[in-house]
């Protein structure tokens, strides 16, 4: 009998950030060879892996999501714990694949979620637009809930972010005659000043968030003529998102004129915002409860962001989460450890989505 729980160690015990995971890529393949999918994709988008049951791509497909890659800390995000529980669903499946006649089963197990790049890497392979994919679903643990608590949010479950680094160029000169120069201090004052109204505007969330500044350099006898200033920004909406980028600029490019100052911009690791389909989102609670498992209603958005968004641009689906324990430390803590108890009633939760299709 496999042991899930020493499984989800193994990895824990290798953790490998985004795109070197190839411990995960392996174990995962390793895994699928016991098993008897119709099709195992390897190295997808980097490291990533996709196995099929079923052999005509044209029939309806519901797909499956883990993502497998560690922070710089370790799997402190519970990732060890989502790779597992695809990797028991990948065996549940391979045990009823009789009952899969008329469907395919597609698990993936994505690499380099943290960086906001994997999910467009797998993409751009184009495998996953081989197939007639009917709904997509992934999971996140929730520390802060009871354990196995299932937490669904109707619309968006996770915000939308981005990066963004405005550098203004203007022109040194001597300390002493800082008139003959065109410095960008004030003008990043301002425009940090005026971020600072973005935020809760019009009753949606926004939030503008100020990461860093560079002005000048450490040479007192010169005033500064070059300076960057760098926000994260989010919204509850890809449409909000957009609209708010587009407002920023705006501002950017207004008072770096009024300064007579050049700007170039540029965005990190946007991540979309994680808007679920209400059909799917219904089927996930009647999956719970079939489990059984107790359904919470989360209204509000988590404010972190997923990458998973960027399948939801393409296929309907959506993605909840499912509570790690109350007293847990928050994601992304050194001392986070995803709860091994979790890996059967998640896998179990996926299953009766999947025979749902049947």
């Amino acid at each position: 009998m496999i042991d899930y729980k020493e499984i989800r160690n193994t990895l824990h015990e290798h953790p490998q950030t985004a795109g070197n995971e190839q411990f995960a890529h392996d174990t995962i393949v390793n895994h699928l060879q016991g098993l008897h999918p119709d099709k195992v994709y390897t190295h997808v988008g980097g490291y990533g892996v996709i196995a099929v049951w079923g052999k005509d791509p044209q029939a309806p497909t519901v797909a499956f999501r883990a993502d497998n890659d560690a922070l710089p800390i370790g799997h402190r995000c519970g990732h060890d714990g989502h790779t597992t529980i695809l990797l028991r669903l990948a065996e549940l499946i391979d045990e009823h694949v009789s009952t899969y006649q008329r469907v395919n089963i597609l698990l993936l197990w994505q690499p380099a979620e943290e960086t906001g790049t994997g999910s467009r890497a797998v993409l751009d392979t184009g495998i996953l637009q081989q197939y007639n994919i009917q709904s997509f679903y992934a999971l996140h643990n929730l520390p802060g809930y009871p354990l196995g608590t299932v937490v669904l949010c109707p619309r968006t479950f996770a915000a939308a972010s981005t990066g963004v680094v405005y550098r203004l160029d203007g022109r040194e000169t001597h300390a002493s005659t800082p008139e003959m120069g065109l410095n960008p201090g004030m003008a990043i004052a301002e425009i940090i000043n005026r971020f600072n109204g973005f935020n809760g505007r019009d009753g949606e969330f926004r939030q503008s968030t100020l990461i860093c500044v560079h002005i000048g350099q450490p040479a007192f006898g010169t005033s500064a003529g070059h300076g960057e200033v760098m926000f994260t920004l989010r919204a509850f909406t890809n449409d909000e998102m957009e609209k708010m980028l587009s407002e920023a600029n705006q501002v950017v490019d207004e008072v770096s004129a009024r300064y007579g100052l050049k700007v170039s911009r540029s965005l990190v690791e946007p991540f979309r915002a994680t808007e679920n389909n209400g059909d799917c989102v219904e089927a996930i609670e009647k999956a719970a409860e079939d489990v059984p498992l107790r359904v919470r209603y989360q209204m509000e958005p988590n404010r972190w962001s997923e990458d998973f968004a960027e399948y939801l641009l393409h296929f309907k689906g959506a993605m909840f989460g499912i509570g790690s324990g109350e007293h847990q430390p928050e994601l992304h803590h050194p001392d986070y450890d995803f709860p091994d108890d979790l890996i059967e009633p998640a896998a179990q939760l996926f299953f009766r989505l999947s025979s749902s299709f049947c």
